[in-house]
């Protein structure tokens, strides 16, 4: 598998951070150590507090990784921080004593960091007033502790520059946040309207029996004298369940779905492997002779043949160089295990996509499970466990 995946997941960003952050508090310890003696006694009291305070936001910036739930509270005591060591630099400086120079490097990124998280992860209310916060510990630090007029005051800019970057990339997430999720419950409301589709054509196939079996009872009661009051009962009781069931999925078509892959249903677990599967030689299927004699209910039929059609679709959509795609089937007493497995293996760049999103739901909907990953030999599976009996 390529190496260089960690990266686009929560380590590399993270050891990323924790060596910026490092190198920072380094040089903002050096340079305070150069920049001479304390002059009067608020002044030397405050140099045992200074050089602590970069590797403590730094820390804090680090740990809300681990506690995420804690995310507003530490954006606020980071920020919080760096402005009471600005807010003491200025008190010595009105008294007229001199205070060595805080470097605010280390200060700067931690405040970046934590306002990032929070416009990404925070309510916006909350999120604009950590950023608003964090955005004025980041400006005035160089000014008021250099002063307005020395050379050092210019980093304001640079530290303005890390928050704004900060703030746009944390609603950037945001917002791609937002829209993945918009789209899972899309695919999760398309899968669910397939199968109310699904079990109308299943339960409408079974009330149709039972209302001809009736009709057909209520002729032989006619000719032969019998009772028909009831029979007649049943007879409009399922017309109307099945008028009603009509009505009820016809309001669930929307008007681009009302045609959408409809298809006939297969009539057993092994045709519906065999139509899922193609026949052209690219794909290579192991299951059991038996498939067709399991006693399985018709909606782990349709679920079998959507699951292996999705898989194979990803396949050819995200693997077209595949050289070996398997579909395995097997089962046991109980359980029916279904596998698709491909090499040319590439990992998406966002784990998780919509079309497993589908697959979950569907799965799910008879009592089963799904997953996908990466296998050895930089080949990818589709696993699902489904029961043979749903329910």
């Amino acid at each position: 598998m390529n190496r260089s995946i960690p990266w686009v997941g929560r380590r590399g960003p993270s050891v990323a951070e924790i060596v910026a952050l490092v190198a920072l508090a380094v040089l903002d310890a050096v340079l305070f150590q150069r920049s001479g003696p304390a002059v009067g006694w608020l002044a030397v009291v405050v140099t045992e507090f200074a050089p602590g305070l970069g590797p403590v936001v730094a820390l804090l910036a680090v740990l809300r990784r681990r506690f995420p739930e804690r995310i507003g509270l530490m954006a606020a005591v980071v920020s919080g921080l760096s402005l009471l060591g600005t807010a003491i630099a200025a008190v010595v400086a009105l008294l007229g004593q001199r205070l060595p120079a805080q470097p605010s490097g280390t200060e700067v990124l931690a405040v970046a960091l934590v306002v990032g998280s929070a416009c990404h992860h925070l309510r916006l209310r909350p999120a604009f007033a950590l950023a608003a916060v964090g955005g004025i510990a980041v400006a005035a630090a160089p000014v008021v502790r250099y002063g307005v007029g020395s050379p050092q005051a210019l980093f304001s800019a640079v530290g303005a520059l890390a928050w704004g970057a900060a703030l746009a990339v944390g609603l950037l997430l945001r917002d791609a946040d937002a829209r993945a999720g918009a789209r899972a419950a899309e695919v999760r409301t398309t899968e669910r309207l397939r199968l109310a589709r699904e079990l109308h054509d299943l339960v409408a196939h079974q009330i149709t029996g039972i209302v001809v079996r009736v009709q057909a009872a209520h002729r032989i009661a006619e000719r032969t004298g019998g009772d028909t009051a009831t029979l007649v009962e049943i007879e409009a009781t399922g017309a109307e369940a099945l008028a009603s069931m009509r009505r009820l999925v016809g309001t669930l078509r929307t008007a681009g779905t009302h045609n959408e892959d409809l298809f006939s249903l297969p009539d057993g677990l092994a045709a519906a492997v065999d139509r899922a599967v193609p026949d052209d030689g690219t794909v290579t299927l192991d299951a059991p002779g038996n498939l067709g004699e399991l006693d399985v209910t018709p909606e782990v039929v349709i679920t079998v043949h959507r699951l292996i059609t999705e898989a194979l679709t990803n396949v050819r959509r995200h693997a077209p160089q595949a050289k070996e795609v398997r579909v395995l089937v097997h089962h046991d007493q109980r359980y029916l295990q279904v596998e698709v497995v491909n090499d040319g293996s590439v990992r998406p760049a966002r784990p998780g996509g919509y079309g497993l999103v589908g697959m979950a739901e569907r799965v799910a909907a008879v009592g089963g499970t799904v997953s996908a990953g990466p296998a050895d030999g930089q080949r990818w599976r589709v696993s699902a466990r489904l029961p043979l009996r749903s329910g």
